[in-house]
């Protein structure tokens, strides 16, 4: 439950329209619900502005499919990220609005679509190969209240690309960037903006790129100091914090 829910649901009880027991059978997952081989975090909302996220790589679809539909029982909205179309396709039976979205592996239930952030997240790629975890990134953003502006295909490989975009990065009060090879881009993308960059390494690369890792510690050790680096293919990551930093 979030604090708009919380406080209609209080002012309910007040006015009468809702009594103390139904009130409390409404609250008596708060403030987590225990599935046996899940505990779900139904605070997280209240904490966090988004109700628990289903991490799906990993899990049965069974166990998917009920932490979901227990999620939704409390929440409008649901992220799962890193799951299979076969869970997307049994989620339009939890919800019908459910999207799969193939290229990041996300299912999201998106009916609260009130803006909450204060401006414009820029979701950038490197590259085209990039887009799965740039896609991840600028779907947790939307589902958590903010207008995303994706930027895709500008790597410093054709450096006149990204300043052909430097206007509409200028205009973003946070930038996610996603690069692999050497993850030059957050650096030059640093360089460019005075709001917060938050790089996400890719696995994108040939041999010497180690999966990452060259991407990792390049962006580790980028100059512009507005520059903040997230695990290796982390978009949802990368968009969970923008999303937070656009509250402030």
């Amino acid at each position: 439950m979030n604090k708009d829910q919380i406080r209609t649901l209080l002012e309910e009880v007040h006015s009468g329209a809702t009594d103390i027991d139904t009130a409390l059978e409404r609250m008596k997952h708060l403030p987590f619900e225990d599935l046996g081989y899940a505990k779900l975090d139904h605070h997280r909302a209240l904490r966090h502005g988004l109700t628990e996220v289903i991490f799906g790589k990993g899990k049965t679809p069974d166990q998917v499919i009920a932490i979901a539909t227990r999620l939704l029982a409390q929440s409008r909205n649901l992220l799962i990220t890193r799951t299979t179309a076969e869970i997307g396709k049994a989620m339009k039976d939890v919800a019908l609005e459910a999207e799969y979205f193939p290229l990041s592996g996300a299912v999201r239930v998106w009916r609260d679509r009130n803006m909450v952030g204060k401006g414009v997240i820029s979701v950038v790629s490197a590259g085209t190969s990039d887009i799965p975890v740039a896609e991840e990134a600028r779907i947790t953003c939307e589902v958590m209240g903010n207008e995303v502006d994706a930027v895709y295909d500008i790597g410093v490989a054709g450096i006149h690309r990204l300043l052909a975009s430097s206007a509409r990065l200028m205009e973003a009060r946070v930038i996610v960037v996603c690069a692999g090879m050497e993850g030059a881009l957050a650096s030059a993308v640093g360089g460019l903006v005075s709001v917060p960059v938050i790089a996400v390494p890719t696995s994108i690369g040939y041999g010497a790129s180690f999966h990452g890792l060259a991407a990792l510690l390049g962006m580790l050790n980028s100059c512009a100091s507005n520059v903040t680096v997230v695990n290796i293919d982390n978009g949802f990551g990368a968009g969970y914090v923008a999303s937070l930093i656009n509250r402030l």
